[in-house]
């Protein structure tokens, strides 16, 4: 397959950017954003071997998109015990994360550096069977590289905002190029399929599949925990703002206060969607005169806690199963909203802000089904708590939820068929 112009010179460019390339990690290295124990891993430099046998790659951006992968990555493994996973990311987090929750044959590494030498060294020691790439995380020589290794590709969980069709439909050769590259392009929606193929997707490769985030499952937890925490909360009601981004802290603080009005031990626990700003979330807090505890310090939600700040990774299945009520960020600060299927699978009712864009038809679909409901500042986020705290209301949300949650599964096995057709008809397994 040939290059448009744009990409020849991304690709001839990039066998010279390793100089730059080192000079952005050691930036990221002092900045606190890379691993300093596994730096060699953005250059290509494996920290692990290759093991023998078939070797699925999935790679995913951060986080969330790791996280929609799990069910997928297990049932693969269950119906192909022989095979290994491959699974790279590009954030601390989610390496933190992949090591809790990635099964035994599974392997972590961080995504190389889209320069040439980089991306030659990663796949020189890794030569995977399979390449599975995850939404919009789209890398040109990783994807080029692969292609001319013929190496089976597909783009996985597609999806693609009306901005960001705005700003690659003036490169249709560029990006033509490099996503006629996949041989298969599974999307989260009809108009993810629309923009691919305007941006020049051949319309055969573009199948419009569901998201996998609706089928992540229940968030994995440990029992003993929760049931210690349940014994220290005492059954006091409790509510959540998972996934906070500044400044929705403080919004979900302002909408408590009103909250409590209504219930006096109500208390609020808060997790950033970044954990590491727990510290200083819990500092401006108490400047604002709440009774705050810091789990990354070890303390406890006691009977005097009005907030408690959960900075840690991981815990998320934990936080959902003790919180009836659940506002889910990333929606009221403009980041486009995050994974309300979460909280669903575990009877969480949901409440969200008006920018949830990264999963707009979901939440459109929760909101008409009864299962969530938005709210667009601390007044109507504190008035959709109170709303909540009464059990039956918080029940029927939950359940209506519940239901359109549990109707995602086809968009995982419809992803696993397609996957182990693949390693069959190329003879890996």
């Amino acid at each position: 397959m040939g290059h448009s112009l744009g990409l020849a010179l991304y690709l001839a460019l990039s066998k010279r950017l390793t100089t730059f390339a080192d000079k952005t990690l050691d930036r990221r290295l002092k900045a606190g954003k890379e691993d300093a124990q596994r730096i060699g891993e953005r250059r290509g430099i494996a920290s692990e071997p290759r093991p023998d046998g078939p070797l699925v790659w999935f790679h995913a951006a951060s986080v969330g998109e790791s996280l929609s992968l799990m069910e997928l990555v297990e049932q693969l493994i269950e119906e192909r015990p022989e095979i290994y996973v491959l699974m790279t990311t590009g954030t601390k987090s989610s390496a933190e994360l992949m090591a809790k929750r990635l099964p035994d044959q599974c392997i972590h590494q961080f995504i190389p550096v889209d320069a040439a030498p980089f991306v030659e060294a990663f796949l020189d020691h890794w030569k995977p069977d399979l390449a599975v790439w995850t939404e919009s995380e789209l890398w040109p020589n990783l994807i080029v590289q692969t292609h001319d290794r013929a190496i089976p590709m597909v783009l996985l969980n597609a999806r693609m905002s009306l901005k960001s069709h705005q700003n690659w439909r003036w490169i249709p050769a560029f990006s033509g190029s490099l996503l006629n590259r996949f041989d298969h392009i599974l999307v989260q929606d009809p108009n993810t399929a629309f923009y691919l193929k305007r941006l020049g997707a051949s319309p055969w490769r573009v199948r419009i599949n569901g998201s996998l985030k609706q089928t992540t499952g229940a968030l994995p937890h440990n029992e003993d925990e929760r049931m210690r925490m349940a014994r220290i909360l005492d059954n006091r009601p409790v509510w959540l703002a998972a996934s906070t981004h500044d400044p929705e802290e403080m919004i979900a603080a302002e909408a408590h206060k009103a909250a409590r009005r209504a219930a006096p031990r109500l208390m609020l626990i808060i997790a950033p969607r970044h954990p590491e700003r727990g510290p200083a979330i819990a500092d401006a807090l108490r400047k604002e005169g709440w009774k705050v505890a810091l789990r990354s310090g070890d303390e406890e939600p006691e009977a005097n806690i009005e907030i408690y700040v959960a900075d840690t990774l991981g815990e998320m299945g934990l936080w959902y199963r003790l919180a009836p009520i659940s506002f889910v960020g990333g929606s009221i600060a403009p980041i486009g909203g995050h994974n309300p299927f979460e909280p669903a699978a575990l009877g969480s009712s949901i409440l969200h802000g008006p920018h949830v864009v990264s999963a707009k038809e979901v939440y459109e679909r929760l909101d008409e089904a009864g299962g969530a409901k938005q709210v667009d500042d601390a007044e109507y986020l504190a008035a959709g708590v109170i709303e909540l705290l009464e059990p039956q209301r918080a029940a029927q949300f939950a359940h209506a939820a519940w239901e359109v949650s549990s109707t995602g599964s086809e968009a995982t096995e419809n992803a696993l068929v397609l996957l182990v057709d693949i390693l069959d008809r190329t003879g890996k397994t």
